[in-house]
């Protein structure tokens, strides 16, 4: 989990890494892309989970959740390439189990884990869905 600061109501957020699309880019290289630069994890991409439409002013992003496996790396502190060294948002990585994420304060993760009790539902999660904000 990538926590984003001063993202979300409470000024940060706790959310799987992933980032934007570039045009032409296969979305598995992306996301391989993200991980990296985000945690310095190597991860091969599985099976397609389910897309999340998240709308929450100025922002409005079609997420898209694949499983993926580790296959090399160290957990660390990554970065965002697109935004300048004073204004990363990145603060802090780490493996965090689903028990601890749902005795955390729920406007402080990522909506599609308010949705499930544990981490098997998470992963049977198909479809389209519109996690509101609230």
């Amino acid at each position: 989990m990538v926590k984003h600061v001063p993202l979300g109501p409470e000024g940060y957020l706790w959310s799987p890494p992933g980032g934007g699309v570039v045009y032409g880019k296969p979305m598995h290289d992306q996301l391989v892309q993200e991980f990296s630069e985000e945690t310095g994890l190597s991860v091969k991409v599985g099976q397609f989970l389910f897309v999340n439409e998240y709308l929450n002013t100025p922002i409005h992003a079609v997420e898209i959740f694949f499983h993926v496996e580790i296959i090399s790396g160290t957990l660390r502190v990554g970065h965002d390439p697109e935004l300048p060294l004073q204004d990363q948002m990145i603060k802090e990585v780490r493996f965090i189990d689903f028990e601890e994420i749902k005795k955390m304060n729920p406007l402080t993760v990522h909506n599609s884990f308010r949705h499930c009790s544990n981490i098997d539902e998470l992963l049977k999660l198909k479809g389209y869905f519109i996690f509101q904000n609230n």
